[in-house]
């Protein structure tokens, strides 16, 4: 559903030397294919090592990367560091979060709504959407007339109703839609400010009910409301075994385990334990040969106590020699002159 975006800006408008006070360069950006999302006005989809020197003092963070026009139209390179949380009790842009804009923020990580926001820059108020980055927890706005809507989402054809709840930032439950296998499937849409199209919703809190019925037509970014770095989407579309933290369940715990993907079936399977190493180790545990080699050892035992005994034996003469020299009335000694 992504829509295919022009590039905004230009190779020669942005200044690559100034990326070595970040630690990076042009040449590393190209090799982490991280160049075009840039130029296209997007952000980095990974977070980027960065290395931050100033003065004698030396900085090391992780964040999003994008390219911006500051006031003096330059093309500069913005960082997007991590946050523990989306800040969300203070006013953004003028808009001040109502109890339910922060509940859907946190819940599904868009607020559902359209708001105007006051844009510095012109002095205008500017009906926008608003999400939460999902990586960073930073809050991402996006104007409502940039919004694109699609007329079809997996063989479901939208009726004008449908189109404007989207575009008003409600989410939709859609029923009957097909995975590219073939298979029916049910799930929430709604437009993401971040990421700029229509996604897939799942609700964090539905736990254990997305592993179980649900299918996709291709390997989801997202598992329970926590979004699969490069690393891992790419060894999980390949039907790896990946582990994943930061697992929130309907009580507001952490928790953490391993999810596949089967292109086969569509479906994600999730287990807190490790499936493609739970057979090996649990095969010396079951296995007829070290169940009989234990009960021939316990046999073997029964069969000839005298080792035993001996070494209780050995153990207590020992011990009754030590005793007999404690015993035993010290000798006199002469005293040389």
């Amino acid at each position: 559903m992504e829509t295919t975006e022009e590039y905004k800006f230009k190779p020669e408008q942005v200044n690559w030397e100034s990326l070595n006070n970040l630690g990076l360069s042009r040449e590393r950006l190209e090799k982490m294919n991280l160049i075009e999302p840039l130029l296209k006005g997007f952000k980095t989809n990974d977070l980027v090592p960065l290395t931050l020197t100033m003065g004698n003092a030396v900085a090391k963070l992780d964040a999003r990367l994008s390219l911006q026009t500051n006031d003096a139209g330059q093309v500069v390179v913005a960082m997007h560091g991590i946050r523990k949380e989306p800040n969300l009790n203070y006013p953004f842009f003028g808009h001040e979060f109502s109890k339910e804009d922060k509940e859907n923020l946190l819940k599904t990580g868009n607020m559902g709504r359209v708001v105007d926001l006051y844009n510095q820059k012109t002095s205008e108020f500017v009906p926008s959407v608003i999400s939460v980055d999902r990586k960073t927890n930073e809050l991402v706005a996006f104007k409502a007339e940039w919004m694109q809507i699609p007329d079809e989402i997996k063989g479901i054809k939208l009726d004008e109703q449908q189109k404007q709840a989207l575009q008003e930032g409600k989410p939709l439950y859609l029923e009957g839609m097909t995975s590219k296998n073939g298979d029916p499937f049910d799930a929430t849409v709604q437009f993401n400010a971040d990421k700029r199209y229509v996604e897939f919703i799942f609700d964090r809190n539905q736990g254990q009910n997305q592993s179980q019925g649900k299918t996709y037509d291709e390997a989801p970014r997202e598992f329970r409301g926590k979004e699969l770095t490069e690393e891992q989407y790419s060894k999980f579309k390949e039907g790896m075994t990946v582990y994943i933290t930061g697992l929130i369940d309907k009580n507001d715990k952490e928790y953490q385990g391993y999810i596949t993907y089967n292109s086969e079936s569509g479906k994600v399977g999730f287990s807190f334990n490790n499936p493609s190493k739970s057979k090996e180790e649990a095969l010396p545990e079951t296995s007829p040969q070290t169940s009989q080699a234990t009960a021939e050892s316990k046999m073997s035992q029964d069969r000839n106590p005298t080792k035993e005994d001996d070494k209780k034996q050995q153990k207590e003469n020992i011990a009754d020699k030590q005793q007999d020299k404690e015993d035993a009335p010290a000798k006199k000694r002469g005293r040389k002159i």
